[in-house]
């Protein structure tokens, strides 16, 4: 009996630690990071980056598969790469990865990340937020500020009017990018920000250089010694950009603070006359708001709005332009679409872009190959568990859609430039219906979830109408024959840049040039 016992007792030891063992395995396994290739000491990855950092994630990724671990110096990321990865991400598990993480240069630029596009999750975003989609970036908000969209596009069509009378070669990068900051500025603050060139030009300059410095990578934030050096050289160029940015703002800040005190004296307001501005400044004022903003705030929300809504759009559109050059055939058919639908004797309009389907289709073929944000940029709050990997918290996550718009798991012929591909029911080869807002993983331009890009709306109503006027009344030569094509090679940086800017001559394809 005793020795039943004890057999019956080695048993019960046996079994539990096979179950023990079992269930320890299941954990490990469960608790494994993904896949990731050899790092070198200190560095981690580094030096597979490469200066264009979503073509060199994306070659991490064809090799190592759609998720990926790996080591920016020493902060530890995940890259994800597929529609799939993209959704569990972005969508399943999106409560974990709703903060962004904090960047030195940015975070100097954003007064401490007293901003709405880099501040954590919470109460002050989730205010911003819907301040921006009710003052700025909601369909409503949108229609009442359409003339000032129409009236930028006018002055920018007669300047090219003008520069094709003279056969002048245009700098389109430039010229597009002036377009954009002129309507975000008169959108955003009410005015231009000058109508003196050189102090315009001064403007843009300043807006880009703070873009730019944004995107710049730091040694700062990813080697832990580096943490309070200045290796770089970033200290000095980041004081001078947010110095003269302060400087501009505080002027702009303070005549639009004397325009509200003689309004106050009049006995009127205006409230239906309010910019963006004038509505913050309501609220910086009011003891009683929802949210206390401080003018840190107000400076560092106006300049994300520059620097997203200036640069985003003028980039698509670039990007755009420069496909219909080297494919004139479906240049070719959009015209006739065009002219088919509005005619000649009047420039297309907004409320246009709803009856030209193939123009519709062109868009959505640009954002597919060139996401002006090539990288959607988060940081896991918590451990989570993703295609059964374990991310750790406080793990920098890549969403790739630049490899998105190509894998052809997704996409037949990915590489090519068909906007065909969008005019069936269906869109791509798992039967998908299209929705660029976020619904659709195999393609999000703008992002997924709550922190989506807020400009989408705009984007979708700018881009489409802008592109259709450019080549309504315009043809566009690169060179002085027949079969020039634009290079498309892609530039550094967090956005997608061209790598050289778009420069051709606009030559007016309408006689005579037809009203606005």
């Amino acid at each position: 009996m005793a020795d039943m016992q004890d057999a019956t007792l080695f048993l019960i030891c046996i079994a539990s630690i096979i179950f023990f063992l079992t269930i320890w395995g299941k954990t490990q396994t469960q608790a494994q990071l993904p896949p990731s290739p050899r790092g070198l000491p200190i560095i981690g990855h580094l030096h597979m980056l490469g200066p264009v950092t979503h073509q060199a994630l994306h070659k991490l990724s064809t090799r190592y598969g759609p998720l990926v671990y790996f080591f920016i110096g020493s902060k530890p990321c995940v890259l994800a790469s597929s529609p799939e990865m993209a959704k569990e991400i972005l969508k399943t598990n999106e409560t974990k990865f709703l903060n962004r993480p904090k960047t030195a240069n940015l975070d100097y630029l954003t007064y401490g990340s007293s901003d709405f596009a880099t501040v954590h999750y919470g109460p002050y975003w989730k205010f911003m937020k819907k301040l921006c989609m009710n003052q700025l970036l909601g369909g409503r908000r949108l229609d009442q500020l359409r003339p000032i969209r129409q009236e930028e596009t006018r002055r920018f069509l007669m300047l090219m009017l003008k520069k094709a009378e003279a056969s002048e070669r245009v700098n389109f990068g430039g010229e597009l990018m002036r377009l954009t900051n002129n309507i975000i500025t008169r959108m955003t603050l009410g005015q231009r920000c000058s109508d003196k060139e050189d102090e315009a030009g001064e403007v843009r300059k300043l807006v880009q250089a703070l873009t730019q410095l944004g995107a710049k990578f730091n040694l700062s934030d990813t080697i832990w010694f580096c943490k309070k050096l200045d290796l770089q050289g970033f200290r000095r160029k980041l004081e001078d950009a947010r110095k003269r940015y302060d400087v501009m703002m505080e002027r702009i800040m303070k005549e639009h603070e004397e325009s509200r005190k003689k309004r106050k004296q009049m006995g009127d307001e205006g409230d239906s006359e309010r910019d963006l501005l004038d509505v913050l400044f309501h609220i910086f004022e009011d003891k009683n708001a929802e949210m206390r903003l401080t003018r840190a705030n107000i400076k560092a929300f106006i300049m994300n709005i520059f620097g997203a809504g200036t640069d985003t759009s003028s980039i698509t559109l670039e990007w755009g332009l420069a496909e219909l050059i080297n494919h004139p055939n479906v240049m070719e058919k959009a015209r006739k679409e065009i002219d088919s639908v509005v005619g000649k004797n009047r420039i297309v309009e907004e409320s246009d872009i709803a009856n030209l389907p193939y123009l519709q289709a062109i868009v959505k073929e640009i954002l597919r190959l060139h996401p002006t944000g090539p990288l959607v940029v988060r940081e896991s709050s918590e451990d989570c568990i993703i295609a059964g990997y374990m991310i750790p918290a406080k793990t920098r996550l890549f969403v790739n859609l630049w490899s998105l718009g190509r894998d052809s798991s997704h996409w037949e012929n990915p590489h090519e430039f068909r906007p065909e591909r969008f005019l069936s029911e269906k869109w791509c080869r798992n039967n998908q219906f299209l929705d660029v807002r976020g619904q659709n993983f195999p393609m999000i331009p703008f992002g997924s979830g709550r922190r989506s890009c807020p400009g989408a709306t705009l984007a979708l109503h700018f881009v489409p109408t802008t592109i259709a006027a450019i080549i309504q009344c315009f043809e566009l030569k690169v060179g002085y024959g027949e079969n020039d094509i634009v290079d498309m090679e892609e530039g550094p940086g967090l956005t997608l840049r061209r790598a050289h800017s778009l420069v051709c001559t606009p030559v007016a394809r309408l006689t005579p040039f037809p009203s606005i």
